[in-house]
């Protein structure tokens, strides 16, 4: 199973510290050798939104030209996708709501208009030899506006792959998730998007985050989001709880005989490093509980 590291990205955007440019390189670096082979490295947002995520720019170039993962840029809008454009990003991940309310918060824009706006990027991104995803975010329930219907994540999910997306990451933003809703989900885009590469985002805000990553990796998706040390959150919706924590869903999967790649000492030792650079604890358990069996 993939598991897509967002720690440098959704794992900071909340963080009270804001790490230096240099401090985000070192923590991608110390992922990428703890086996990460996808890497969400920054994203395109104005610092004044999100000043967590200052100097886009200066974290990409810093990045080795041979580096072993794939480096993913977040974008919300062409802007973005200038920028994200401009540097050495291997992957564009561009990001729709599947609500009204959160898509007004976080891109300032209505549902449709930033459909259309996707639409017209991902050609570019392609074109400018960019692997290409779309994010749809409170797939399963918005903070304003209640539950998700599945039947709306799924035609945001065929419009986005008819456009060509090269894959649709499904984002349970705020943590209202439980396994059989994410098995219902996944059914829905499934039919809706056959033979779409599927990818699943979870936060842990109810604590069903790691009962979701089971239910999502049974119904065989292709990828799991989650951040070192269980960090992240929304800017745009305050209720919003931490990511699955890299270490504990590889914990999870490893001991139910699935191989990740990831190497759980290196990713305990970097969730260590990230605790001391930011003053705070994140909400990982392997860490606190230690590995087992022991070494």
């Amino acid at each position: 199973m993939t598991i897509v590291e967002v720690g440098p990205r959704d794992g900071l955007q909340t963080e009270a510290t804001v790490l230096s440019p240099g401090d985000r390189v070192e923590l991608i670096t110390r992922l990428a050798a703890a086996g990460a082979r996808r890497i969400e490295v920054a994203s395109f947002v104005h610092p004044r939104l999100v000043p967590q995520m200052a100097g886009a720019e200066e974290v990409v170039a810093a990045l080795d030209a041979g580096r072993s993962f794939s480096a993913i840029g977040l974008v919300l809008n062409r802007r973005g996708l200038e920028r994200a454009l401009a540097t050495a990003v291997d992957e564009v991940n561009f990001v729709v709501a599947a609500a009204e309310g959160y898509n007004r918060h976080n891109a300032n824009a209505g549902v449709e208009e930033t459909l259309a706006e996707i639409e017209a990027m991902l050609p570019e991104a392609a074109a400018a030899g960019k692997s290409t995803s779309v994010t749809i975010s409170v797939a399963c329930g918005d903070p304003w506006d209640g539950p998700v219907a599945p039947a709306t994540v799924a035609a945001i999910a065929a419009r986005m792959a008819d456009a060509g997306a090269g894959e649709i990451a499904l984002g349970d933003t705020i943590g209202v998730g439980v396994p059989a809703t994410v098995r219902t989900l996944l059914a829905a885009v499934r039919e809706a998007a056959p033979g779409a590469a599927l990818r699943c985002h979870f936060h842990n805000t109810r604590n069903t985050g790691y009962a979701n990553v089971v239910a999502a990796v049974e119904e065989g998706v292709d990828a799991i989001d989650a951040a070192v040390g269980g960090r992240g959150g929304s800017p745009f919706a305050p209720t919003a709880g931490g990511n699955v924590a890299t270490e504990d869903v590889a914990f999870l999967l490893e001991r139910s005989g699935i191989a990740t790649g990831l190497s759980l000492p290196s990713l305990l030792e970097t969730a260590s490093w990230l605790t001391d650079r930011l003053g705070t604890e994140g909400t990982a358990m392997v860490g606190r509980a230690g590995e087992w069996p022991p070494r």
